[in-house]
């Protein structure tokens, strides 16, 4: 996006490649209480990040109603400096200037200082990230340092700063609020304006309309933007962006398209290779610094694992690649470990820094390992590549895998079961040493979206492999959801923190904890998960809803406005929260018989579609890309009622089904597609499309055939 405008090159902030990477212990602990020597706002505050931040000499101020009003009252320019638990970057500038004296007795005499939780406040988050693009000719990541008039309205943004420049950036605005305000109102006015204008998608002129040529340009703009020696996007950084294959999944199953399955074969076995997998203890690292996997950012977050164990776990059902289950299981594992509350609920991250160094907890030296293994480490190292030169800093290690079992097992002499039985036995060893170190901190906060995403998970790790516990534990974090975060009238709250439910919901919680609902009626039939989802989607219509177009604002109408009420179209790491509406309502509306949630998806997916095969930017509308296909190719119906029900659903969904839903029970239970369709004594599986149901059969085996 070009620079609205630009502030003198003094000022301008130098954009570090480490945004993303975690930072200090969060966890806190010890018997000792440190006394301070001080507190602002920030100390009634649940959120870890915020709470780092509240023994800072910066007069720090949660972003409040409040807080705007004393700027005003003031008439001092607001600091909004937003971050998260889990960026590095953010401690190092928390370290270099926020807990520096001088540093905070500029900005407490100038400014009204505000921390913000993006994670917690991402509309917050959004509008000044927004800014920092339109406003500042480097990169923009986190910490993201926005200056704003008393209202709010930003007049420039910018990224990590060393306390020098930080200095200079300060000394700058306090002289320019004070001589020269209206300039600085005049940049805000520029900015606002932008920002009132970015994302919106006209309405189109024509009525809905989807082709498959269309469908099949969506897929190829995405699989030329595919590494296929390393998988992933081309280049480096790569991110796992999980949306994008469950896409390409999706319309090979449609089309027997070799390329896009080999696209997901190659992205999937590369990642789970590489660095970006922590081999000893499950669960995916944030994202790779490199092209090759190899060395990640070492945070880990809740809302990737989530996904991962989606993809992976669809695409074992597609593939039955016996790597894909042990990826999910391990996974799975850390997750239960390391990120599950005794109510059931998920943690948000884990820092990748502990003991003061980014990676420690993970990487190893050559030393190390030998004499942790033994005679063992000759085939632990040849596996994991660990060699005494190191693959890292310091003649670090971090793991990762180059050959198959089977040629590592050939040049070490040992059969197969042998080989695999001695790396486990040395992971087992390796990890009761790792779990001595000093761990990395966590971020202990509960959001709704991510719980959902992680729920999803769970379900498609249960389909594909039938353990009930992955089941147990869906339905407990589903039940958590229920009576955590479900307020009156069907409205969600979207954090949880120390027995408190707070923060009014945004559109990604309701879209994806009715997306994860859903899921979980198909695999149990119980019609309350279901007729939750449906409240929760009409909760965010009559909330949401934009008067003048199909899609979906990200805030609500009942929460006090920010300077632009913005939507989210783009699909990213995790995917838009319209999209996602966008399927949701396709298939509530399947279910419920109401056509106009159908029709609203259709609206919803044509107003964007344009913008996908004009720009051919497939990698970031991939969620919308798969409602696109529901509506190319319209899924089927399958209902199955009977005493046998459960296990005959649990046969099928053991397939990869992606163009299905799936309803039924021991009765007929209340949905209008059921109805008739008990018959005595029997369990009967009937395979429906567009309301019009085949003659029903028995078994599963033939259920499938009448699919093809």
């Amino acid at each position: 996006m070009k620079n609205i405008l630009s502030f003198p090159s003094q000022i301008c902030l130098t954009f570090f490649t480490g945004i993303f990477l975690l930072g200090c212990n969060m966890s806190g602990g010890g018997a000792q209480v440190k006394q301070h020597a001080h507190t602002n706002a920030l100390i009634n505050e649940s959120s870890p990040y915020l709470l780092q931040h509240a023994h800072n000499p910066v007069n720090w101020h949660p972003w409040s109603e409040k807080t705007l009003e004393k700027a005003k009252a003031e008439g001092k320019m607001l600091i909004i400096s937003v971050g998260y638990a889990a960026c590095h970057w953010c401690h190092v500038m928390e370290h270099e200037s926020f807990e520096d004296t001088t540093v905070a007795r500029l900005m407490n005499e100038h400014f009204i200082n505000i921390k913000v939780d993006r994670e917690e406040r991402p509309d917050v988050d959004d509008i000044y990230m927004t800014a920092c693009q339109m406003s500042s000719e480097k990169g923009c990541g986190w910490p993201l340092n926005a200056f704003a008039l008393p209202d709010g309205k930003p007049v420039w943004a910018g990224t990590y700063s060393p306390k020098k420049q930080w200095l200079e950036v300060l000394e700058y605005f306090a002289k320019e609020w004070k001589t020269n305000p209206g300039q600085m109102e005049k940049y805000a006015a520029q900015i606002t304006e932008g920002l009132n204008s970015i994302g919106a998608v006209p309405v189109p002129e024509s009525e809905p309309a989807f082709f498959q040529n269309d469908l099949d340009k969506m897929a190829k703009g995405l699989i030329n933007r595919i590494d296929f020696k390393k998988g992933g996007r081309q280049g480096a950084p790569k991110f796992p962006m999980p949306s994008n294959y469950q896409f390409l999944l999706q319309y090979h199953h449609l089309t027997q398209d070799k390329q896009s399955l080999e696209a997901v074969r190659i992205t999937l076995d590369e990642m789970a290779k590489g660095g970006l997998y922590d081999h000893i203890g499950g669960g995916f690292a944030r994202y790779s610094t490199d092209a090759d996997w190899l060395v990640p950012h070492f945070e880990k977050m809740l809302y990737d694992n989530g996904q991962l164990v989606s993809l992976y776990s669809n695409a074992y059902r597609l593939t039955k690649n016996p790597f894909y289950k042990k990826v999910v299981e391990e996974t799975i594992e850390y997750v239960v470990r390391e990120m599950t509350s005794p109510e059931g609920a998920f943690f948000s991250s884990l820092d990748a820094d502990s003991d003061g160094e980014e990676g420690k907890f993970y990487v190893w030296t050559k030393q190390e390992i030998d004499s942790l293994l033994g005679a063992d480490a000759t085939v632990f190292n040849d596996y994991y590549n660990v060699s005494e030169k190191g693959n890292w800093e310091h003649g670090k290690n971090i793991l990762h895998i180059d050959d198959e079992e089977t040629v590592v097992a050939k040049r070490n002499g040992l059969e197969l079961a042998a080989f695999q039985n001695k790396i486990k036995t040395c992971k087992e060893k390796i990890f009761k040493h790792r779990s001595m170190r000093v761990q990395p901190g966590l971020d202990d906060k509960v959001l709704t979206a991510w719980n959902a995403l992680m729920l999803t998970g769970l379900v498609d790790a249960y389909k594909a492999f039938g353990n009930k516990s992955y089941l147990d534990l869906a339905l407990k974090n589903g039940q958590f959801i229920f009576e955590k975060m479900l307020q009156k009238n069907h409205r969600l709250n979207r954090n949880y923190k120390d027995g408190k439910s707070s923060i009014n919901g945004f559109l990604d919680d309701y879209a994806l904890t009715a997306q994860a609902f859903i899921e979980l009626y198909q695999v149990t039939f119980d019609e309350k998960w279901l007729n939750e989802a449906k409240e929760i989607t009409q909760y965010a219509l009559e909330h949401f809803s934009d008067p003048n177009g199909s899609l979906l604002f990200y805030t609500s109408d009942i929460d006090p406005p920010l300077i632009a009420r913005k939507k989210e179209t783009a699909d990213n790491v995790i995917p838009g929260s319209n999209s996602l509406m966008a399927n949701n309502l396709h298939k509530i509306g399947l279910y419920y018989y109401n056509q106009e949630w159908v029709e609203l998806s259709e609206r919803m997916v044509h107003a964007v579609s344009a913008s996908i095969l004009e720009s051919g930017t497939t990698d970031f509308y991939s969620q919308w890309c798969q409602v696109y296909l529901d509506f190319v190719n319209p899924p089927y119906e399958i209902a199955v009622v009977g005493p046998n029900a459960f296990d005959k659903n649990k046969e099928l969904m053991a397939n990869y089904l992606p163009n299905a839903i799936m309803l039924g029970g021991k009765d007929e239970g209340s949905l209008e597609l059921l109805k008739g369709k008990l018959q005595e004594g029997e369990t009967m599986i009937y395979v429906c499309r567009n309301k019009v149901c085949k003659f029903p059969v028995q078994e599963t085996k033939k259920a499938l055939e009448l699919m093809k």
